[in-house]
């Protein structure tokens, strides 16, 4: 169907009310870096401590999403394009429902990610950079994928015959020099400093991590 012939529908109950009643801001803290980053490990944690402060999340994680929202999408660049626009609108209906949403993706180009970054609020995107060298990530190679890269079974793998672009300016850098518990806290810090989450919000006292 043509988009001509479609109206945006406005309901009552609308963005306001939601963030009211879930009683926290909602944004986006979306993960980027090579495949071995880290980004899922750190994600799940991050999401726990929240978790355990009261705070309504939801973690949408590269290989998860894939089963389902992506399963029809390959590792092109198109089809990698087309994944994270994917992504971004389904993390910009979360937040207008008032969740935190937490995203782990390679999410390998910066235009894509400056797209997701256009699709929400001013202050709605927090973009955490996983800056993890590469010879690292071949090192820690959880999945086996960059030894299947390097023997030609996977094409089109970011690092080896796939370019990453790191991002200019995030505003949050983790590195493989911290654990994840300091990581975490690290990252709390500056969510609660600059206002996207709040201490007095913790209903919980749990080992989070």
């Amino acid at each position: 169907m043509n988009q001509d012939h479609l109206t945006w529908h406005t309901h009552r109950l609308a963005k306001a009310e939601r963030i009211q009643m879930s009683g926290q801001k909602p944004f986006v803290l979306w993960l980027t870096g090579l495949s071995g980053s880290g980004k899922s490990t750190l994600a799940d944690a991050l999401e726990w401590r929240l978790y355990a402060m009261g705070l309504r999340t939801y973690l949408l994680d590269g290989d998860n999403v894939r089963h389902g929202l992506s399963k029809d999408l390959g590792f092109t660049d198109a089809d990698r394009v087309e994944n994270i626009r994917r992504i971004g609108e389904t993390a910009k209906l979360m937040v207008d429902a008032g969740l935190i949403v937490i995203t782990a993706f390679i999410s390998p180009f910066r235009a894509d990610r400056q797209m997701v970054r256009e699709m929400l609020e001013p202050g709605e995107f927090v973009e955490l950079y996983m800056d993890v060298p590469l010879e690292i990530c071949e090192q820690r190679d959880p999945k086996g994928l960059y030894k299947k890269a390097r023997t030609g079974q996977i094409k089109h793998f970011t690092g080896i015959d796939s370019p990453y672009e790191a991002p200019l300016a995030p505003e949050l850098i983790a590195t493989a020099e911290l654990s994840v518990s300091e990581e975490v806290d690290r990252i709390v810090g500056y969510l609660v400093q600059h206002g996207k989450i709040q201490i007095g919000e913790q209903r919980k006292v749990l080992s989070a991590v």
